[in-house]
Parts: C-alpha cells; structure tokens; sequence
C-alpha cells in the first residue's frame, strides 16, 4: 500500500506561504504533510523551547489554511508550563495517563484526569496545564483547532497566544467536564454528510474506544453505527462511525479540513480525486488521514473486530457539496456502481489474513436497499 506521509515544504498560495505555515515553520519543529500518517504515537517530534516539550505539526493535504493539529509530548511525571491560547482546542489522548487543569481571571482550577482515547475540549482564552500522572511512561496529545483559519484572518500569532480578553463563562459553566449529555439537532450537524437528529453534547468524552451510546448511521453501509459530538460554546463539531469487522463503507467525498484519527480497528482507507489514480492508507489505532478537497474516499475493516474512526470536523462552511444541487447524489457512490477493484482489492486483502467478506451479496445488487447493523443478507 502506498503511505503518503512525512515532511514537505510550506504550503504557498499565489507564491505566497499562508500565516500558518510560516509561523509554524518559524518554529523549527517537524511539520507533517501529505495524505497520511499510519502512527502518531511514534513519529519524530522536535524540541519546542517556547512551550518546554516535545512536538510536531501536523498539516495534511486538505488542512491547509484551514485547521492545525499537532502532536505534544509530556515526559513521565512532567508537566507543561501554563498556557492561554484565544482559539478553542480539542484535546485527544494518543497515549498515556494525566490530568489537565482549566481556569480563568486567577479563581480556582477544574482538573479532570484522562487516558488514552479520551477526547475533551478546553474553551478560547482559558489558562490551561497538562500533567503526565505516570512516572513510567510519556504521553502523548494530539490538538486541534481552527488556528490556521484565524491566522488567515488576523495574522499575529502572539495575539492567540498572549490575548487580553477573558471569558470565564465558559469555563465555569455549569456542568464543564461532566458526563456529555444527548441533544437533539435539526438537520446536519457542523457540516457533517452523515446529518442526524441527535448529538452529544459536552467537553469530555472519557474513551471513545468503548463508547457505546450510538445510533444507525443511515445510508452509508456497512450496516454502520455512529456518534455525533458537539462543545458547549464552541463551533467545534465531531463524529465517530463504527462499523463492523469485514465489512466496508460507501465511498464518499466533501469539504476539505476534516482530521480522521483511528480510535480502534485495522484497515485502511483508498483516497481519490475524480478520474485520477487510487491511493491507499493503511491504518490501526493512532493512524491519521485527511481527505483532501473533493477526494472521494471510502474505508475498510480488515480486522475481527469493529472498527472506528473519529472525524474532526472543519468550521461549517467547510463541509461542501457537490457543483450543482441537481449533482449532489455525485458525492457518494453506491456499492453496485462501484469501480470493481473497490471490492477486488477488499477480498484480496481478507484473503492475505486468511478472512472473508462479511458484505451481503444483496449491497452489491439493490442499490435501494437498507442494511440495519446487524444484519446479514
């Protein structure tokens, strides 16, 4: 399988880095770029002097300009110095054990502790530290915000990283790091293609490698489940799907900017542009891909256990669409009108494991049909 992943040059648009990419590049640290990286928990990370830790950029096809992750390393027992940073941030555990404390204007902290796959959100503006509650081994974070978006806009980075305003609303309101809570939402959620009429709603998911609170996720196959996040306060938006072992998901395009990262599972992903040469992304927990704009891309589980992914939405305006309205039953392809190596290439690589597809002949044929979880033929 061919991994498109490592470092690269800035990113230029009309012969010109954008914001992002030169501060980041200012910093010295390595910056990840291409379609894919197969494990985070074990790339080369820099030294970040400013920020007393180990760390890397991660800006793949179809992030620019638009969302920045980036990779932080705490050594066993440490901690990272505080710090204020006027975006919102999402916050997902690659591994290790720790705690992080929340406060604003000088008034007593909200701690919470996490572990690997936890996922939380620490609002805009707020003073925040993390801590490796493990003298053994270090931890590893991936971040992620609209950072790159909001250099765009207003491109002076210590401006969000030293900023004057504070908003303690939205730390201490009511219920912050307690048990998300379904809500119900009209239409698509942040963009999403999956749309749905619930959501969770909270700033801490606290292992979404069991998460089990989840619903039929229509019209993508593979006899799907899926979850859709939201943050108080916050324009971030997320969701996970699961689906189970053996089977694979309708291919699919959209909007740039949406992170995946693997919670659970083993498969890959085959990525596209309309007309143009397939590639293929192996991945397991601690994986990260990014469809670039309007690349269709569809996934596989290769594995005998279900597998997950998590989707790190774009800002809403992002989600995108096909040219016309009349096309937009071009942004996905059902099974049945499928390039046949889709399905070749499936079988070929259970066969290398010893395994069989556990896709109904009936999603090859019926291209109306409605495959519930669970079901079979």
């Amino acid at each position: 399988m061919t991994v498109g992943a490592g470092s690269g040059v800035n990113f230029e648009y009309k012969g010109e880095p954008l914001p992002w990419d030169s501060w980041a590049t200012a910093t010295g640290l390595p910056i990840y770029r291409g379609h894919h990286i197969e494990d985070l928990r074990t790339i080369e990370l820099g030294w970040w002097e400013e920020r007393q830790c180990k760390a890397a950029f991660i800006q793949l096809s179809g992030q620019e300009g638009i969302c920045e992750g980036r990779v932080t390393e705490i050594p066993p027992g440490g901690s990272l110095p505080e710090m204020r940073f006027g975006v919102d941030e999402l916050v997902y555990v690659l591994s290790g054990y720790g705690a992080t404390s929340v406060s604003s204007e000088g008034r007593p902290a909200k701690s919470f502790e996490w572990q690997p796959r936890s996922m939380f959100v620490v609002p805009r503006f707020a003073r925040r530290r993390y801590a490796n509650l493990s003298g053994v081994a270090p931890v590893r974070l991936l971040h992620y915000s609209y950072f790159p978006l909001a250099l765009c806009a207003t491109p002076d980075p210590e401006m969000f990283f030293s900023p004057t305003l504070e908003r303690p609303e939205l730390v201490y309101q009511e219920g912050l790091y307690a048990d998300p809570s379904q809500r119900g939402l009209s239409g698509d959620l942040g963009g999403s293609v999956e749309g749905g009429d619930s959501y969770w709603s909270g700033n801490f998911f606290p292992d979404l490698g069991v998460w089990d609170r989840l619903e039929e996720n229509k019209g993508r196959g593979a006899g799907g489940l899926i979850v859709r996040m939201s943050f108080p306060s916050s324009e971030l938006t997320t969701h996970m799907s699961v689906f189970p072992a053996l089977t694979y998901k309708k291919a699919h395009r959209h909007g740039p900017g949406r992170l995946i990262v693997i919670p659970a599972g083993e498969g890959y992903s085959v990525m596209w542009r309309e007309g143009k040469e397939k590639v293929f992304l192996p991945w397991h927990e601690g994986s990260v891909l990014v469809p670039p704009d309007r690349w269709f891309h569809q996934h596989f589980n290769v594995g005998a256990k279900p597998a997950r992914y998590l989707a790190l939405h774009p800002p809403r305006m992002f989600g995108g669409h096909a040219e016309a309205i009349e096309d937009r039953k071009r942004d996905q392809i059902e099974y049945p009108d499928e390039d046949p190596i889709i399905r070749d290439r499936f079988e070929a690589e259970l066969t290398k494991r010893g395994l069989r597809s556990e896709m109904p002949e009936r999603a090859y044929r019926d291209r109306a049909w409605s495959w519930k979880p669970g079901q079979k033929a």
